[in-house]
């Protein structure tokens, strides 16, 4: 029996390690871009190691409830290009539509940097990928990167600073800028502010934008070609995107450490909540990163550290984060001055300030716009094609696996029975037993015996003499 056991041990683990190989879910990466449509958060491209640059699409599905362990995850249509340090932002005249500008791109063949477009259009109904053409466009943006993008109600895109990753074996590799760019996505229209001397130059920053139409900067780097620093968390950069102007708000408070590559949400209250970051040494390494929050009151610019229960998330860097309903969610990125990737998210609830393990919508309160309409079956069948493959090979390996393992159990159930049917009485042998339980007497009941009856043995073993004669 004890091989039994050892089968069946085997058999379940290599279930459970087959089942957790075939569900679909993401690679480890950091740098990506996402976006917040409808209940889908998306997320694009993203480095899934230091040399390799995916041109992967994922989403979540927000619509229901879920464990963090094991998030509802789908693929969709992939990118044209290769991409990574980006920015996106979500059309708010369809609501629909996701603009990604800027950031590094690499042809999906070789896997080389290419100068192509900083400017792409994605259809989240369709899954659609085109590249706008765009009236004067900045040719200088066409390799701008790690900076963020916000866009107002009325469909103008904001974009400042950042760098030019030109040419990796270059001292400096890039150029690091102050200029504002803007796309007004109603005509297409791309126009440049000119560098303002008031605002300091600055990447790997948060931009947030108010309901007044400041738009807050948030940490980043900042300098010159050859020297950047730490930007001074206690001076916030501000745009004022109706005035066209900057200014610089002193925020009090909490003293909170500078850091580049950190996240940042904005809460119905007008607080800016801030995870992570990154401090880097003066050789450009990251010395360390950080797994605080902080949070900044824009009424009052005060810096101030809640206090958060529950199992925290780990370090992170160069992750994404959005708020949807009372939550935070934050989602892959890098978890220590090593570079060590993960595909994990984690959930914030806000109210509370609590680390949770499950998602948790309450159906009484959830609105039915924000579940993503299924109009477009064609498109969404085609998006979950992938996800229903894996699922299917999962499922096809489980029942393969279950019919061995029941096939085994029921072959030693019968061969043990098999053993224990024939059990010899002291002074009998098996052959005696046979031939006085299995002689079969064949006559009509109330007549007397027929002269001559033939007893038959089973299981094939023969008896002395084949007639018996009565007397």
């Amino acid at each position: 029996m004890k091989l039994l056991y050892y089968i069946l041990f085997f058999a379940i683990f290599g279930s459970r390690y087959l089942f957790v190989i075939c569900q679909n879910v993401p690679s480890p990466r950091r740098q990506q871009t996402s976006t917040l449509v409808g209940a889908r958060l998306y997320f694009f491209g993203g480095g899934i190691s230091p040399t390799s640059i995916t041109n992967e699409v994922w989403y979540l599905d927000l619509s229901s409830s879920f464990k963090i362990s094991t998030p509802p995850w789908h693929s969709n249509v992939a990118m044209p290009v290769r991409y990574n340090l980006g920015s996106s932002c979500l059309s708010p005249i369809d609501s629909s539509t996701v603009f990604l500008i800027g950031g590094r791109t690499w042809t999906v063949t070789t896997g080389n940097y290419s100068y192509t477009s900083s400017v792409y259009k994605f259809d989240s109904k369709t899954s659609q990928w085109t590249t706008p053409t765009i009236n004067n466009f900045n040719s200088s943006f066409e390799a701008r990167n790690e900076m963020q993008a916000v866009i107002d109600d009325y469909g103008k895109i904001f974009v400042f600073g950042g760098n030019d990753y030109i040419n990796p074996t270059r001292t400096p590799i890039s150029n690091v800028y102050n200029d504002m760019n803007t796309l007004d996505i109603t005509t297409m229209t791309w126009s440049t502010q000119a560098q303002s001397q008031s605002a300091l130059t600055n990447y790997a920053y948060t931009a947030t934008l108010l309901p007044n139409g400041l738009i807050v900067y948030i940490g980043g780097y900042s300098g010159s070609n050859t020297s950047t620093s730490n930007t001074n968390m206690a001076q916030i950069q501000v745009f004022d995107t109706k005035l066209y102007a900057w200014s610089t708000k002193p925020a009090s408070g909490s003293i909170i450490a500078s850091r580049r590559h950190q996240s940042a949400v904005l809460t119905q209250d007008g607080n800016i909540i801030i995870y992570g970051g990154s401090t880097h040494d003066s050789s450009g390494n990251i010395a360390y990163v950080f797994s605080d929050i902080a949070v900044l009151n824009t009424n009052s610019w005060v810096w101030s550290v809640p206090s958060v229960s529950g199992i925290s998330a780990p370090p992170l860097m160069q992750h994404s984060a959005v708020l949807y309903k009372n939550y935070m969610i934050l989602a892959f990125g890098a978890t220590s001055a090593s570079i060590l990737y993960t595909n994990n998210i984690y959930i914030l609830d806000i109210q509370n300030y609590t680390w949770v393990t499950t998602f948790n919508i309450p159906t009484t309160t959830k609105p039915a716009k924000q579940t993503q309409s299924n109009g477009n079956s064609s498109a969404d069948q085609a998006n979950n094609s992938s996800s229903n493959l894996y699922i299917g090979i999962g499922i096809g390996i489980g029942v393969v696996i279950l019919a061995i393992v029941l096939f085994v159990i029921g072959f030693f159930i019968y061969k043990n029975r098999h053993k224990q049917e024939i059990i010899a009485t002291p002074g009998t042998s098996k052959d005696d037993h046979i031939r006085e339980t299995h002689i079969s007497t064949i006559y009509t009941p109330g007549m007397p015996p027929p002269a001559k009856y033939e007893l038959t043995p089973t299981y094939g073993v023969p008896l002395p003499g084949n007639n018996y004669h009565s007397s």
